[in-house]
């Protein structure tokens, strides 16, 4: 049974991952390509020589393979989260209150969003290719892993503070313990992690702001695709349950 779910999560997360990587396509590629433009005329000119850019011209890896790379980088990451996305689902189904597993697929969907994609966005959100220093990357790296991890627990911690009130209680007591404990230690641990500001000054405001929001967007596009694929997939699978189960009776 449970490799049922993960079977099924794989696929749809695959599915999920594709129309991420579309999304980065169209959306983020052409920023990504005006970062390496700004780069490259920056090496070009003494006067903006002492822009900390990434030299993009270095890399090993050219333009045209990064493009063809996106959809299969993104399908794969997609693979991935959705295996994972699975697990959970199974570990959660049938605890707490009872909700369809339509409910339970979007609404895990958004928890994961929330605590493991938005929060680190916030404080460590990324920049465009050619930005930022490049004796930094192994710090801010690390920085927003530790993010990461303890976004994680505080997922965990929230969801074992909703778990261990009892049954009778207000319904509004749920919701609100299971927030404010992931507030408090996701909060807490993001207040306490060093910033970076490594944004040069002649660098485009609006360029930077339309990358985060695109590299978000593709995020978000990843796991909607996730939490509503896989509340289909359910679905579909309890109905053709169902009809069989009233096939055989019939018969």
């Amino acid at each position: 049974m449970v490799w049922t779910l993960i079977r099924r999560g794989l696929v749809v997360g695959v599915i999920a991952g594709l129309l991420a990587g579309l999304f980065a396509f169209v959306f983020g590629e052409p920023l990504v390509q005006d970062a390496i433009d700004i780069e490259e005329a920056a090496s070009a000119h003494a006067s903006l020589a002492s822009l900390p850019l990434a030299h993009i011209s270095d890399w090993a890896v050219g333009r045209p393979e990064q493009r063809g790379g996106l959809l299969l980088a993104t399908a794969l990451y997609g693979a991935a989260a959705g295996g994972l996305f699975a697990i959970a689902f199974a570990v959660l189904r049938g605890r707490g209150a009872q909700r369809s597993d339509w409910e339970l697929a979007t609404r895990l969907a958004g928890v994961i969003f929330v605590a493991l994609v938005l929060v680190p966005w916030i404080k460590y959100p990324p920049n465009p290719p050619a930005v930022g220093d490049p004796g930094t990357i192994g710090d801010r790296t690390a920085y927003y892993v530790i993010l990461l991890v303890g976004a994680a627990l505080a997922m965990l911690a929230a969801a074992r503070v909703v778990w261990s009130l009892r049954p009778e209680a207000p319904p509004w007591v749920r919701p609100l313990a299971g927030a404010g404990t992931f507030i408090a230690v996701a909060g807490g641990l993001a207040l306490a992690l060093p910033g970076f500001q490594e944004i040069p000054a002649d660098f485009p405001a609006p360029l930077i702001w339309e990358f985060r929001l695109s590299s978000l967007g593709t995020q978000a596009v990843l796991w909607a695709s996730l939490g509503i694929g896989y509340g289909i997939a359910m679905w579909r699978a309890a109905a053709s349950k169902a009809s069989a189960a009233i096939v055989r009776e019939a018969a």
